[in-house]
């Protein structure tokens, strides 16, 4: 099958530092289910190679994106620590009307970006790349401020971006953003069942 064999060129043709970005992304993953700082380190450097990385390849939102991800992970480690300090950062949850406004306007911002992108740079997929990069940002930031719907965002943000990367040949990242769209399942019951203890109420099946 012609697929499958580009696919396991693509795998063999990547460098060690995609290799190390992608083993260090898992472990931001699985480290922020759990709630632990340590994160962010790992976040910082897997976001420093990729911003390498995406540039070179023609993906600028994607390469702006990574390097927004470099500065979140250092707001990300002190709004962390210090929540741990006071007790103060604890898992919350948003109204769907809040989720709604924020998703209505970061699509507008979006379409608007990709559409400079599209007409007045040398990107390539410039409305997914842009739409992407924009719930990206908008979720990391959830994140960091412990929102307990980031993980749906990321359900699908994550879906989408494995189609771009397949697109461009990012064969290991794929498999990576594969792996995230599971465990962020994961990670939303983790956090959900959590925010529910500390609000003293039953867990609701899901």
């Amino acid at each position: 099958m012609q697929w499958l064999a580009e696919t396991l060129a693509g795998f063999t043709a990547m460098s060690v530092w995609e290799y190390l970005a992608v083993v260090l992304s898992a472990g931001y993953l699985l480290l922020a289910i759990r709630e632990n700082s340590w994160c962010w380190p790992a976040a910082f450097i897997s976001t420093f190679i990729y911003t390498v990385m995406y540039w070179n390849g023609a993906l600028l939102m994607e390469s702006l994106l990574n390097f927004y991800y470099m500065f979140m992970a250092v707001v990300g480690w002190w709004m962390w620590r210090s929540g741990r300090q006071d007790k103060s950062l604890e898992i919350v949850s948003w109204s769907l009307y809040r989720h709604s406004a924020i998703i209505l306007g970061t699509l507008l911002v979006a379409l608007g970006i990709g559409y400079v992108m599209d007409k007045y740079t040398h990107a390539e997929l410039a409305y997914l790349d842009s739409l992407t990069t924009c719930f990206a940002v908008v979720t990391t930031y959830l994140v960091a401020r412990k929102v307990l719907e980031n993980w749906l965002y990321w359900v699908v943000i994550d879906a989408a971006s494995m189609y771009l990367y397949y697109l461009k040949g990012y064969y290991p990242t794929l498999v990576l953003f594969g792996f995230y769209t599971i465990v962020v399942c994961w990670g939303y019951v983790r956090w959900y069942e959590v925010h529910q203890q500390k609000e003293g109420k039953p867990l609701a099946a899901l």
